[in-house]
């Protein structure tokens, strides 16, 4: 079981916090470790990179803290977006 989760906002030039390009969620580990995933297209949480980036120097995108119930809604917008072009 994880010890905390932070979930995050991702934002780039073309988005807001209001209406983020994505979700991001850093999960905490008892022994130590962390894991990054990102909210895909994909409709599941699946390992990113891009957490780690921005820590490094990449402005591409700014990662705001944002509560789990932020996340949820976050998701659930994408999850809707993708049942909207599936039904094309």
């Amino acid at each position: 079981m994880p010890d905390k989760v932070t979930y995050y906002a991702v934002v780039n030039e073309l988005s807001s916090r209001e209406q983020p390009a994505g979700v991001f969620r850093r999960t905490y580990t008892e022994d130590g470790g962390r894991l990054d995933e990102a909210f895909t297209r994909n409709l599941a949480w699946e390992f990113s990179p891009l957490l780690i980036s921005a820590e490094r120097g990449d402005l591409q995108n700014e990662f705001i803290e944002i509560t789990e119930e932020e996340a949820n809604q976050i998701a659930e917008r994408i999850w809707r977006t993708q049942d909207d072009t599936s039904a094309d």
